[in-house]
């Protein structure tokens, strides 16, 4: 259908009251290009632009934060529907689960230099949780057989006592748990987000007189890569 003049001539006022094409589409039926034609003459005063400049930002931000609500949602239903997946976990499950994780964040004895004993060092609470209690209730290690040492950033030095107290929180262990600390030199990475009041630094779980312990794991280490055929 062709346009009608006085179309044209109320989009044109519209147009100089500082309307965006959006809202003169909504009073005056025509089509986009149509309406770029007409307009594309019309000059609009400072305040104008600044109205809808700060309109189109307004609708950009609503259109992210539609995209990251319906993203968000999207990543808890994938996870919802993983852990569902996971069922029950089996001791065995456990055991290995453990092996590989100390396969992965574990220290290992070296023939250059023998006798290491269990280490597993994180800044993660929830893998901290989760090797304690490989330890003690799958391993049946003592509890008072385990000890642990921190490792913070020197320009965190007077958090420490915070810090200490955190982990002894998370790990249920007792201040005097923590027999060492160790404060790094080296600049905090830019790309770190832990930082600040985030910041915990890292704990090492050690076990006392656990040379043994530390060769038996590197057997089941072993013994899951010759099951998958990787060594």
């Amino acid at each position: 259908m062709r346009a009608k003049p006085e179309q044209k001539n109320i989009a044109i006022k519209l147009r100089k009251l500082g309307l965006s094409y959006g809202e003169i589409l909504k009073r005056v039926s025509v089509s986009k290009s149509s309406l770029s034609l007409w307009l594309k003459n019309v000059a609009l005063v400072k305040r104008q632009r600044q109205r809808l400049i700060k309109k189109k930002l307004a609708g950009m931000k609503k259109g992210w934060e539609a995209r990251r609500a319906t993203r968000i949602n999207s990543i808890k239903e994938i996870i919802a529907s993983s852990i569902k997946e996971i069922g029950g976990i089996s001791n065995r499950e456990l055991w290995l689960i453990g092996a590989a994780l100390y396969w992965g964040e574990g220290s290992k004895e070296k023939n250059s230099s023998p006798g290491c004993g269990v280490r597993f060092s994180n800044s993660d609470p929830a893998m901290i949780k989760f090797f304690l209690r490989w330890l003690m209730e799958i391993i049946k290690v003592p509890k008072e057989n385990i000890y642990f040492e921190i490792y913070i950033h020197d320009n965190y030095r007077n958090r420490l006592e915070e810090i200490a107290r955190y982990w002894s929180e998370i790990t249920d262990f007792p201040a005097n748990s923590f027999e060492r600390t160790y404060f790094k030199k080296n600049k905090i990475s830019t790309n770190i987000k832990n930082i600040g009041k985030k910041y915990h630094g890292l704990v090492r779980i050690m076990v006392r007189r656990s040379s043994n312990l530390n060769r038996k794991i590197q057997g089941w280490i072993e013994g899951i890569n010759n099951y998958c055929g990787v060594v």
